[in-house]
Order: structure tokens, then C-alpha cells, then sequence
């Protein structure tokens, strides 16, 4: 039989460490900002593909030296595609940085696959409908979870999902990764994959409050979260695996994605633990919140 591991024993520890991550996170944010990419800023994108391995770093410095010195230049698939990103208003952009890396194409001439533009009001409007969206899904989980458990299990779940989310998103603005689509597609990916964790965490502690009827809260959560350890360490690990490789083999196009999913990877199998817990023991939940209300109706009796 596994040993009971007192994970509450240190839940004030836990606490003070999750109030310095929190607030260091909410600094770095609002001192640093977000470092948003084209997809909420507007700008131009510029796939390019070569007759030979493109070298990166010779079209970056080609594209400095005609001027663009804002230009993100990505490898894009294949050894032979680049993705160049520039920012800017001007709808002709595109065709004028393609125009001038074609020139310096030597003996590995760059033909033009497709040239876009976002304009810096689809940005605003993408990037306020995907905060929209983040709060839509962090309401939908509460109204669930209380449907689904109760209310402060609910509380509990929200709570660790905002700390996931805060810390994450606090560590993309310190060091400044360009914050675009896929990252924030990761931000909502974390959000499913902590609730996840924390629900089956919540269920067995739901289920042992019939099996360990004399056991006080502290101790339910103690021998749940033991319970679930073997699990929840299983998953989180071979997560974090897919992710690493994503972030070794993935390139530049999915760095900010991958880095977004292992901090909150990290972040979530945490919170589940110090945070959902911790939050149950603090709105003081006890076996009467899991039994269901009585009927308050007086059968009518119509016998004569």
C-alpha cells in the first residue's frame, strides 16, 4: 500500500511561493507587456522558397542592409522555404522585401509562394476576441464544475486555472517570445489540460469523503492527492516528452507554442495540488456541501 504523503504539510510554504510567482508574473506583464507578433498587430508575411538550403542568417543580414532592419526571418518547413514577418501598414510591403531578396539571390534565387497582409484593426480585433474567449471558457469551467461537484470545488478549479494562466503568460513577457496565434491556441490548451488534472484529484477526494467518513478534510485531500500521484505524474511526464521534442524538432514556428505548453504544463500539475487543494481547505468544504438537497415540498394527502 503507498504511504500517504502529507502534501498540506507544507500548503503555507506552497502558498508563499505561489504568491511570489503570481505577482512577479502580474509585474513582468504589465511592466514588460506582451510582445504581440503580426497575427495582433498587423504587418505582413512573406513565404519564400529557394533552389537550395536558404541560410537564414544571410537573408536577415541581406534584409538589414536594404532596410528592413524589423524583419523576422523563420525557417518554414523544408530546408528551402523561409517565412520572413515584418510589421508596418503598408499593404505593398511584401512585394517590395520579396522584390529586393530576389535581387540578392545570387546563384540560390528566392521565388515569391504567397505574400499576405493583416491589418493592425483584424489584429486588434483577433486579439480582443481571443480574451474574450479565454474568459468564456474560464466561466463555462466554473458553471460545469458547479454543476458537476459544487460550487466551491468550482472556486477551487478557477482559481488554479488563473494562477496557470498568469504565471505562464508572465513568463512569455520577461523574456519577451512573440505572443501570436498558436501561443495563445497553447494558453487555451493549458486551460484544459490543468482542469483535467484537477478534476481527477476533486473526484477521488468527492469519492473518499464516503469511504474515510472519519477523516478530517486535511487528511481526505492527503490520501487523494496520493492516490492520484502515480497518474498524474504518468501524464505530466510523458506530456512534457511530446512537448520537448516539439521544441527541439519543432523550429521557430513552434517555439512560443511549445514554451507556452511546458511552462503551463509545469504550472497546472503544480496548482493542482497547492492551489485547487489548498482553496477547498480555505472555503472549509465538508461532506454536508456533497449531499444533495432535500425536497422541501409537502406530499398532499387526498385520501377521504
Amino acid at each position: 500500500m503507498l504511504r500517504t504523503i502529507n502534501f498540506m504539510g507544507v500548503r503555507n510554504v506552497a502558498f508563499g511561493v505561489t504568491v511570489l510567482l503570481t505577482v512577479l508574473a502580474l509585474f513582468s506583464w504589465f511592466h514588460k507587456g506582451l510582445n504581440y507578433g503580426l497575427d495582433f498587430t498587423g504587418g505582413t508575411l512573406i513565404e519564400l522558397t529557394y533552389e537550395k538550403p536558404a541560410d537564414v542568417t544571410l537573408v536577415r543580414s541581406e534584409l538589414v542592409k536594404a532596410g528592413y532592419h524589423e524583419a523576422i526571418v523563420q525557417s518554414f518547413g523544408a530546408t528551402t522555404d523561409l517565412l520572413v514577418r515584418m510589421p508596418g501598414e503598408d499593404p505593398q510591403l511584401g512585394h517590395q522585401v520579396a522584390e529586393a531578396l530576389q535581387k540578392v539571390g545570387g546563384d540560390n534565387p528566392a521565388s515569391v509562394k504567397r505574400v499576405e497582409f493583416v491589418g493592425p484593426q483584424v489584429g486588434e480585433e483577433l486579439r480582443d476576441q481571443g480574451g474574450l474567449g479565454m474568459l468564456m471558457a474560464l466561466v463555462g469551467i466554473m458553471i460545469y464544475l458547479a454543476f458537476r461537484f459544487q460550487w466551491k470545488f468550482g472556486v477551487g478549479a478557477i482559481v488554479s486555472l488563473i494562477h496557470d494562466v498568469i504565471v505562464t503568460v508572465g513568463i512569455l513577457a520577461y523574456f519577451q517570445v512573440t505572443f501570436d496565434l498558436t501561443v495563445l491556441a497553447a494558453v487555451l490548451a493549458i486551460i484544459g489540460y490543468s482542469l483535467n488534472d484537477t478534476i481527477v484529484v476533486f473526484d477521488r477526494v468527492r469519492e473518499n469523503f464516503r469511504v474515510l467518513r472519519k477523516a478530517s478534510l486535511i487528511e481526505n485531500i492527503n490520501v487523494s492527492t496520493t492516490q492520484t500521484l502515480l497518474r498524474t505524474m504518468a501524464t505530466s511526464i510523458s506530456t512534457l516528452l511530446a512537448i520537448a521534442a516539439l521544441m527541439i524538432f519543432g523550429g521557430d514556428n513552434l517555439w512560443g507554442f511549445s514554451l507556452a505548453l511546458f511552462i503551463g504544463v509545469l504550472a497546472g500539475t503544480y496548482s493542482s495540488i497547492y492551489i485547487a487543494n489548498v482553496v477547498l481547505i480555505w472555503l472549509n468544504l465538508n461532506s454536508e456541501d456533497l449531499i444533495p438537497p432535500a425536497a422541501t415540498g409537502k406530499e398532499v394527502d387526498d385520501r377521504p
